[in-house]
């Protein structure tokens, strides 16, 4: 018995729209994430990209539980002295929600020389409007 291989330009590549108005963050997150990784398909392996398209629409009205709004915490640091930056969910949502799912999904993505490769193919609309329109109208 032989075990085929596809091959980068072999991989068939589908488009997935996801809504996420009222869903849980860190649950659409992982799903995200697996669609992006391409576990969902029989030709599956960890050292090969073979994910998906994703368009995430409404990444304003995600929702979270408990009181992560104001507990949940983003840093980062400018690499001045004195240049930690924090912001809360809530002040991160309020100045732009497509961070906010970019980021849970690039941290539940394995971290690896493919990450970068697979977040291109993550597209977040912040309404219900996108532009890929056309691809799912096949």
């Amino acid at each position: 018995m032989k075990t085929t291989v596809l091959k980068g330009n072999q991989v068939e590549r589908k488009w997935h729209l996801i809504d996420v108005k009222d869903q849980t963050l860190g649950r659409i997150c992982t799903q995200i994430a697996s669609l992006l990784m391409g576990k969902d398909k029989v030709t599956f392996s960890y050292h090969r990209d073979d994910g998906d398209y994703v368009v995430v629409i409404n990444s304003d009205e995600v929702q979270t539980t408990g009181k992560k709004l104001k507990q949940k915490i983003y840093r980062h640091h400018t690499h001045w002295s004195g240049g930690l930056r924090e912001l809360s969910l809530g002040e991160m949502m309020t100045k732009d929600s497509r961070r906010v799912i970019v980021s849970g999904v690039y941290g539940m993505l394995p971290k690896n020389k493919l990450r970068d490769q697979r977040m291109t193919r993550l597209k977040v609309f912040v309404g219900s409007e996108h532009k890929f329109t056309d691809k799912f109208n096949k």
